[in-house]
């Protein structure tokens, strides 16, 4: 049973050691909007990912994933992403933005 474990143990970490590091930038860093603006948000990434996660964090609060997507678009009520794998982008845009939009937005590939 030992030797099973060890197997395993040596074959998980063989593969963290293989994880490539991806660079990830959003722009804008900050963002102040009037009620009912609307923004964009972009995330752009140093290798091709096959998908990527937009998420929201509120003060105080935990996240709350807002998108999972691998290609092309999404939309739920006001907020909308693409991801562009071969260009290496995606954006969130906020369409006529509410008080309760107040928060942290962050993506991960």
């Amino acid at each position: 049973m030992k030797r099973w474990w060890e197997a395993l143990l040596g074959l998980l970490w063989v593969q963290v050691c293989w994880v490539k590091a991806v660079k990830v930038e959003q722009s804008p860093s900050v963002l102040n909007l009037q009620e009912g603006a609307n923004c964009t948000l972009r995330c752009n990434f140093s290798a091709t990912v096959k998908t990527l996660q937009w998420f929201q964090q509120n003060p105080g609060g935990s996240l709350i994933r807002l998108f999972f997507i691998a290609s092309g678009m999404k939309q739920n009520e006001r907020l909308s992403s693409t991801m562009n794998s071969k260009e290496r982008y995606s954006t969130l845009h906020i369409t006529a933005s509410q008080l309760e939009d107040a928060a942290t937005y962050l993506c991960a590939v």
